[in-house]
């Protein structure tokens, strides 16, 4: 299958330019693979022909300097995606209280509430930026406020129906324990698995949204005088960066803020259980590998062009990351569902593993509102369109996952692929 991740550059097969090689000077004249070709050693464009008509090429790490100071700076993302890890590793923790994991998710500056000292004296929490992009939910008060009571209801949820029943067999109507192979699984009633959906909608509601609707946004971007400051290398306050910087750095680190090598995310991915996680997952496939290259690369390029005060090659790097995320929120989302049909499969289901799937991809749908077709102002599916995938999910029977049927399955994977440019087997796989 062709990559396709990185199609939003309007450039496409051969360009046409006229960019002059530093070797000897000849005029180059067609670009293939980001190299422009015309003599006999071409120019690396650094992995975008763009990068030859703009100037703006990009390193090959996420480096960035100013005065031999760095300028990239994401703490927050990294403190928010610790936050986060570690609330999910408490789920599964039947002696814990509605305090104890709400005090995680909406923790309070000084609050004892984790582990590591430096999150409990952090003012940062995961709630305030769960729908709260400047794009999707500046003037959309109620939805922001159904989606926070969606993401806490499912803490409540695991508190008041799953430990209770921590040590009683599941079955249809009952909440407790299933085997998963040597793994042990712990549903609601319905078969719900609440971890999987408050890890999976927490991608889209925080990350997902932060990402691609509110730090890659132009509205937050060139935000009140950023462009003139950013084109006057005016930086902020006691810092060595520029909010246009700041910003577009903020949109990466919620992708690689708990990466080993933040530079160089591409070769530890699988740092944390959201993004980054998934981002590798979708690569690994045949299908859509190049992905964790094509998010990588744009990051990379965008932050180049907005040092060199090129807004147009940065917008269009924003563009190419939104169609990324948003294709790899669809990608798990249909894998999941395909994976959880396998195991309700046969005389002998293994619900243990099939509902972890389906519980998996009831997040990823539920992220679904907060991904962002390239070059507009929609996602690719609403709120009421998400809503609706979830309520057939669970509406084949008195009990949710326990009744539903693979032609419910199959309808959704299919709608969900319908919107993007590959097919329920390819993500499937």
């Amino acid at each position: 299958m062709k990559k396709y991740f990185g199609a939003l550059i309007a450039v496409t097969g051969l360009l046409f330019a006229s960019c002059s090689s530093d070797d000897d000077g000849l005029a180059l004249s067609t670009c293939v693979d980001g190299v422009m070709n015309g003599d006999e050693t071409g120019v690396d464009c650094g992995g975008s022909c763009e990068s030859c008509e703009s100037g703006v090429v990009a390193p090959d790490t996420y480096v960035f300097t100013r005065d031999d100071a760095s300028t990239v700076s994401f703490s927050g993302q990294t403190i928010r995606l610790k936050m986060g890890q570690e609330l999910l590793a408490n789920f599964t923790t039947p002696t814990n209280t509605i305090d104890d994991l709400i005090g995680m998710f909406a923790h309070v500056e000084g609050g004892i509430d984790f582990e590591e000292d430096a999150l409990n004296v952090s003012d940062k929490n995961l709630r305030s930026k769960v729908a709260a992009s400047a794009d999707y939910f500046s003037t959309n008060a109620t939805n922001q406020a159904l989606i926070r009571a969606d993401l806490e209801g499912f803490i409540n949820a695991q508190v008041e129906e799953v430990y209770p029943n921590w040590e009683v067999a599941a079955e249809a109507g009952v909440a407790g324990q299933l085997a998963d192979g040597d793994r042990t699984r712990y549903v609601s009633a319905n078969g719900l698995e609440y971890n999987q959906l408050f890890a999976k909608s927490l991608i889209g509601g925080l990350m997902t949204d932060q990402m691609l609707n509110n730090y890659l946004s132009t509205a937050v971007l060139d935000e009140a005088d950023n462009i003139a400051n950013n084109d006057g290398d005016v930086v902020e306050e006691g810092s060595s960066y520029t909010t246009m910087e700041h910003k577009w750095d903020e949109a990466y680190g919620y992708a690689y803020g708990l990466n080993a090598d933040q530079a160089n995310p591409n070769a530890d991915l699988g740092a944390d259980s959201f993004l980054n996680e998934y981002i590798e997952r979708a690569n690994s496939d045949t299908d859509f590998e190049g992905l964790a290259d094509d998010v990588f690369n744009a990051f990379k390029l965008g932050r180049a062009a907005i040092v060199a005060k090129n807004y147009e090659v940065r917008d269009q790097q924003a563009e190419i990351i939104k169609e990324n995320i948003s294709k790899l929120i669809a990608i798990r989302a249909i894998f999941y569902l395909q994976n959880g049909k396998l195991g309700l499969a046969g005389e002998t289901p293994n619900y243990g593993s099939a509902f972890h799937a389906l519980s998996e991809a009831y997040g990823f749908i539920y992220s679904l509102q907060f991904t962002r077709k390239p070059n507009s102002t929609d996602p690719y599916f609403t709120k009421d369109e998400v809503d609706a995938f979830l309520i057939d999910l669970l509406d084949d029977g008195d009990n949710g996952l326990w009744n539903v049927e693979e032609i419910t399955l199959d309808s959704i994977s299919e709608e969900i692929a319908s919107r993007f440019d590959f097919t329920v087997a390819q993500a499937a796989e």
